[in-house]
């Protein structure tokens, strides 16, 4: 039945046939009709519309195939880009392993510096770059990101000192600020809420490769001792020059959204925006909205996820640049210390991938479940380096391999962001506040291993205990705060139907919050 009633976001009237009731006020709220969405901004807008209204509520026969297609197409992109980033960021903690202290003349606390300067340079890039991805076309862009830093991390190869190599790792920071978020706008484009978890744990697991890799090359380039270049500036160009051919491979092959997917056919297009459509969150909205960013401030759910991102950090920083000298301390040479990490990366890989399959083979809300377990094993492994004695050295190398699982709480809160964040610009602005409190979590990570504490870097060991206990409990009240929204909104406006649910996507490609949509249920 068709009825005349109030926007959600001004006075005007619109026509509607499905309606909602708010069963404390009997206030009826409105849906909103295809007509008000604006196009002009509106990624895939046009495409949708091309939908019959009445599709938008009915499987897709046969769209596994569609999935495949995307599968093969796009994952192996941002598997290989996620990788290299990793190896990037590793590329300080293998070159540690050989000459690069003695040769720069670092002394005292410099290596950390070095390291933190990296994520100061991350964390001034992360507000620019957040915005760049939702204003420009997000492939386009992280190609070009991708030459840039390509040619920073060959520019170490000419570092001479320690103001060098600072100058070089901030702006190796800066050029790297936008790849993870644009990695996560792109599958949250081609993916819908179940699919999403085990395409970005894939990805992310690739951290686990990357080291697995890392080690690799940085045990064979040690062993170049006859080169015109040391060691550990050729593991700096060798990882540089991957970076600079992969990144027109990457330009070449990845799409900005699915409007533009040439692998796909038109009805292909249609089919893939139709699923994604159901996230309730559109495709990609290019107008930054500011209302929504003061929103993004205000909700505690922000808050709470940025500080676990910032928990995340502490570990990273600290673990990422300081894993080899831990194993150097623990009485293993610099080869030895690079071989060793080998594990590390087959365990994170392990870890990730199944928790990426556990998300997506139910329909139940675990990704919050997860993101806790996940953070049991290194926990575990940390407090093992406390207080295991320095002659069980091959304990204390076992509690070290388990601490690059902490890509896993790092892949969930990814994964609780895309899918319990709706309105384009308030997404962003989540991500620039994880980003940021993330990035500062990773040079208070690299400051807090103090050179005299070694090998058991006392302070920098508590440190890192003390940030995983607060992940946990920060869990804890997510899952609570998540599960109470969802309750009070089916108790408010009445428990989803599938024509208020249809609706509730529609209001997705209007660019609507998930405050603004009240067809909107978290997934967590």
């Amino acid at each position: 039945m068709s009825t005349s009633v109030k926007s959600l976001e001004n006075d005007e009237k619109i026509d509607i046939t499905v309606g909602a009731v708010d069963h404390e006020s009997g206030e009826v709220i409105t849906v909103a009709s295809f007509t008000e969405i604006n196009k002009s901004h509106a990624v895939g807008a046009d495409l949708f519309e091309e939908l019959d209204e009445t599709e938008l509520s009915l499987e897709d026969a046969g769209y596994a195939k569609i999935r495949r297609k995307i599968d093969l197409w796009l994952l192996p992109v941002l598997c290989v880009t996620y990788m290299l980033q990793f190896l990037d960021k590793l590329s300080l903690n293998y070159a540690s392993a050989y000459s690069l202290k003695e040769d720069l003349h670092l002394t005292g606390n410099d290596y950390g510096n070095i390291a933190a300067i990296f994520n100061a340079g991350y964390m001034v890039g992360t507000i620019p770059g957040n915005w760049l991805i939702q204003k420009v076309p997000v492939a386009k862009f992280t190609g070009i990101a991708l030459v840039a830093w390509s040619v920073m991390l060959i520019g170490h190869i000419g570092a001479r000192n320690y103001g060098d190599m600072m100058a070089l790792r901030f702006l190796l920071g800066l050029m790297e600020a936008a790849i993870s978020p644009s990695n996560m706008m792109i599958c949250g484009m081609f993916y819908d809420k179940q699919e999403q978890p085990f395409r970005m744990c894939t990805f992310l697991s690739m951290n686990g490769v990357a080291t697995i890799v890392g080690a690799l090359l940085a045990y064979g380039l040690g062993h170049a001792t006859k080169s015109s270049l040391k060691p550990w500036k050729l593991i700096f160009l060798v990882i540089g020059l991957i970076n600079f051919v992969w990144a027109f491979l990457f330009l070449y092959f990845t799409p900005d959204s699915p409007a533009n997917a040439r692998f796909l056919s038109h009805e292909e297009k249609l089919k893939v925006i139709k699923r994604v459509s159901r996230n309730q969150m559109g495709i990609k909205d290019t107008k930054f909205k500011f209302p929504q960013a003061f929103e993004a401030l205000k909700d505690i759910n922000s808050w709470i996820l940025a500080l676990i991102g910032l928990g995340c950090g502490v570990i990273n920083g600290g673990t990422s640049n300081f894993i080899s000298s831990l194993i150097k301390g623990f009485g293993f040479s610099g080869l030895n210390a690079t071989a060793l990490q080998l594990p590390t990366g087959a365990i994170e890989f392990v870890c990730v991938f199944i928790a990426g399959m556990l998300a997506v083979t139910t329909k139940k809300n675990i990704r919050t479940i997860l993101l806790f377990l996940l953070c049991i094993p290194t926990l575990a492994g940390l407090i093992g380096i406390h207080v295991i004695p320095l002659d069980k050295k091959w304990a204390l190398v076992g509690c070290c391999w388990l601490l690059y699982i902490i890509g896993g709480p790092v892949i969930m809160c990814w994964i609780l962001i895309n899918v319990t964040i709706a309105g384009s610009s308030k997404i962003s602005t989540v991500k620039m506040m994880w980003f940021l409190l993330y990035t500062a979590g990773n040079i208070v990570g690299s400051e807090i291993f103090y050179t005299r504490e070694a090998p058991k870097y006392v302070t920098g060991m508590k440190g890192l205990i003390a940030s995983y206990a607060c992940m946990m409990f920060l869990s804890i009240v997510y899952y609570g705060l998540m599960f109470y929204r969802n309750k009070s909104r089916d108790r408010r406006y009445g428990k989803l139907t599938p024509e208020l649910e249809k609706e509730g996507i529609v209001n997705g490609f209007r660019d609507m919050t998930d405050f603004e949509n009240k067809y909107f249920r978290y997934s967590y």
